[in-house]
């Protein structure tokens, strides 16, 4: 006998559960979170238990077995989170509500969620504060149990009262105590309690795609009546009803999320909580609950979720860092890309980053890119060092948790980072990490945030993560100095001033007389790949740390002074004060002293008012979490921050392929002719 993970608090469940229907045999995602929640699948065989799923049209076969033997029946359906597309599309379910009870939809029993929004207190502080969190969350991120929608695709002009509709035959129709005569009564319904209003039908997704019938068509629409079959937001259609309509769908449970009391003629798992105005009323449900305790059994407590990243199993807010990633991906990809400026050795990562919904094209030259994505209807993604400042573009860059090695050795990355205006190391103009710093965050964010920052402290991970010795240090106040590649755009556009390493090495010691100055080479310099070689000044005081451990020389040091070094940024990470001689993406926030000119637009608006300043947790959340995009090479999916770190930690990466590896030598023995490669 085995508990559900993470949260569940109905009890155990038989481990070796048989199954009768193929779909057991076919998905290997729906086996794989019922082994890992502790159940030995078997073909047919009596058991312990018999699994089916929910009451599809196979689960009689289920059934009949349980009933035979006198087994207990466990019906399986997908939690409220699932996929980008539906599971007919192919996309494998983030959770499944694994059902000793019943299946949630049946009103005609209980059910394991009904069970707990009956049974259990629902009055932990933790757990509803979670769920609050998760509201909030989910709407911001525009996240529903199907994402293939368009967020940026223009609603109807509110005021409409929005009637849901539902594929034809579904199960949770009919075991809600609903039909399709239900849908018709539904529609007058609206007509009648609002005869001025203009009506809104609103199609399900697998409808929207094809695949299934709803149970209104074209025929339905009339002067007041429209029949929305674009596939917009159901969060922004939410925003702008003045009334709700459903019989069963999630969506009229999105609903109360977004402060709605829905019209239910159905009887959902949201009906009977004081929270629905039900016309087909469950007298067994008495209890009133909160929005928020409605969402912690339906979100939190009830389902089992997947990390599709490390096979485990996790908790909610681990499963929304996930689909987060992925439909982030999706929504930028879906159109498709064309690729300009792009070095030959990255493609084929890009096109791992970018090109899963639809393979990028590579174009060399920017305006022939720009005039063949305006062709095709596709977005134009440009290296940022490569971009020509008329053209209009994503601007690519790596990422600031990057991999374990070189750009320079040709070590693929794990983040790439896509800015619509401009880029983060050149502050002559705004770029969206800008925006993204100014914005402030929600509790739950701030969180994420902090322990993103704690998980790279205690796991020691840095952009390259590169591992070296600690030099001895003497006593005193001593101060890191970062070393930085003197052609590299970050100092040509973020530090008009000081442009070298020996400007900055001198301006340091002019500044810190008594100081301990300890100056670490680029790794590219280091590899005599970059320029920015120094030759050792006659500095008192001044320690040179060549192929040192860049964390160790942080926590062994009392300050960093930089010029624009992503090592002053992990520096500030871990509580240390940062000196900036030019304008890093970092500077310019009242996080760090800056000696350089920074941008004024980090610290007034337009009108002179002085702007907010962001915490040391909105920067992080900017620069590592709402910035990048990340990729698990293991996986070869898009995934959160997280994961990225765990890779970089551990170091369960694949090697570069031999053909790069062996043009990584190639180009360290040419060195000086780094513009065949760069």
């Amino acid at each position: 006998m085995t508990t559900l993970y993470p949260e569940h608090t109905a009890g155990a469940l038989p481990r070796r559960l048989s199954f009768y229907n193929a779909g057991f045999l076919t998905q290997p995602r729906l086996r794989r979170i019922l082994t890992l929640a502790g159940h030995d699948l078997r073909l047919g065989r009596p058991s312990d238990g018999v699994v089916v799923w929910g009451h599809s049209p196979f689960a009689h076969r289920g059934e009949a077995a349980a009933a035979r033997h006198a087994l207990p029946l466990i019906r399986v359906e997908d939690a409220f989170l699932r996929s980008i597309n539906p599971g007919r599309m192919g996309d494998p379910p983030l959770g499944l509500l694994i059902d000793g009870f019943g299946v949630h939809f049946d009103s005609t029993r209980s059910s394991l969620l009904e069970h707990i929004l009956t049974k259990s207190p629902l009055d932990n502080s933790n757990l509803l504060s979670r769920a609050r969190d998760g509201i909030d969350r989910l709407q911001r991120l525009d996240l529903s149990k199907y994402n293939n929608h368009r967020p940026d695709l223009a609603p109807p002009a509110p005021g409409y009262v929005l009637v849901i509709d539902q594929t034809r035959g579904d199960a949770s129709i009919l075991h809600s105590g609903a039909s399709t005569t239900t849908f018709r009564e539904m529609l007058v319904l609206a007509q009648t309690e609002h005869p001025t209003a203009r009506i809104l039908i609103k199609t399900h997704p697998e409808t929207q795609s094809g695949l299934r019938p709803g149970h209104f068509t074209a025929a339905d629409a009339t002067s007041r009546i429209t029949r929305l079959t674009d596939p917009v937001s159901p969060h922004r259609l939410l925003q702008g009803a003045t009334a709700v309509y459903t019989v069963s769908s999630q969506l009229g449970f999105e609903a109360i999320l977004a402060g709605h009391r829905p019209t239910v003629l159905g009887q959902p798992f949201y009906i009977g909580w004081g929270l629905t105005d039900d016309r087909a009323p469950l007298p067994r449900r008495i209890r009133t609950l909160t929005r928020a305790q409605l969402f912690a059994a339906a979100m939190i407590l009830a389902p089992t979720w997947y990390d599709p990243c490390r096979d485990r199993l996790c908790a909610f807010e681990e499963a929304v860092d996930h689909l987060e990633a992925q439909v982030r991906a999706f929504r930028q990809d879906r159109d498709g890309h064309v690729a300009a400026g792009m070095r030959l050795w990255k493609r084929s990562r890009l096109q791992l980053f970018f090109g899963q919904t639809k393979p990028l094209i590579f174009e060399p030259d920017p305006t022939r890119a720009a005039t063949l994505a305006t062709a095709k209807g596709r977005n134009l993604l440009i290296w940022a060092a490569k971009a020509p400042a008329d053209i209009p573009a994503l601007r690519v860059e790596d990422g600031f948790l990057r991999s374990r090695g070189l750009g320079a050795d040709l070590i693929p990355p794990l983040s790439l980072v896509t800015d619509d205006l401009g880029i983060y190391y050149d502050p002559t103009r705004e770029s969206r990490l800008e925006r993204l710093i100014l914005t402030p965050l929600p509790p739950g964010a701030v969180d994420r945030a902090n322990d993103l920052i704690a998980r790279l402290i205690a796991q020691r991970v840095s952009k390259y993560n590169l591992s070296g010795s600690l030099p001895d240090l003497p006593p005193g106040h001593r101060i890191l100095i970062p070393g930085q590649v003197e052609d590299d755009a970050s100092l040509r556009m973020g530090s008009p001033v000081t442009k070298t390493n020996l400007a900055l090495l001198l301006a340091t010691a002019r500044a810190n007389p008594d100081a301990v100055l300890i100056f670490k080479p680029h790794p590219d310099v280091e590899a005599g790949l970059r320029p920015g070689a120094l030759t050792a000044p006659d500095i008192p005081n001044l320690i040179l740390a060549p192929h040192a451990d860049p964390l160790a020389l942080i926590d062994a040091c009392d300050e960093v002074w930089t010029m624009t070094s992503l090592m002053g940024f992990e520096a500030l990470l871990r509580g240390k004060k940062v000196t900036t001689l030019g304008a890093p993406f970092y500077a310019g926030w009242d996080l760090t002293t800056d000696l350089g000119p920074t941008p004024d637009r980090r610290k007034r608006a337009p009108d002179g008012h002085p702007l907010p300043r962001p915490t040391l947790a909105q920067l992080a959340h900017a620069a590592l979490i709402a910035y990048p995009r990340y990729y698990d090479p293991v996986t070869r999916r898009p995934c959160p921050p997280e994961v990225a770190v765990d890779r970089l930690a551990s170091g369960t990466l694949p090697r570069p392929g031999l053909p790069l590896r062996l043009l990584a030598k190639l180009q360290g023995a040419f060195a000086s002719h780094a513009n065949l490669w760069r």
